[in-house]
């Protein structure tokens, strides 16, 4: 049985899969520019600074090797961004807009 080993990554049991060098940075936020936006790893280096060309590639071979794991928690936090979005009040310019039809 082959064993996979990513170097630069570092998955805690019931936590998502991090970067090591930077433990706040979540693989899922670096594939969700290539989801979004359909940035190549070059790309996702050049908006993103603080990556080095090898922890972007590493975190894309984790993705295609765990994508459901990596899906799911990208589903889980849209969810949750959708919840919160409808709990926050509405601004005046959405009400004056929502009050003329073009919302």
């Amino acid at each position: 049985m082959l064993t996979l080993s990513y170097p630069h990554i570092e998955k805690n049991e019931s936590q998502p899969a991090r970067l090591k060098r930077l433990p706040r940075i979540r693989i899922a936020q670096i594939v969700m520019d290539y989801i979004a936006y359909g940035w190549s790893v070059e790309e996702i280096c050049r908006q993103h600074l603080y990556l080095t060309l090898s922890e972007a590639h590493a975190a894309m071979g984790y993705y295609f090797d765990h994508q459901e794991e990596i899906d799911r928690e990208i589903s889980q936090e849209w969810q949750q961004f959708q919840e919160n979005v409808t709990e926050l009040p509405k601004s005046p310019f959405y009400i004056r807009m929502k009050a003329r039809g073009l919302i």
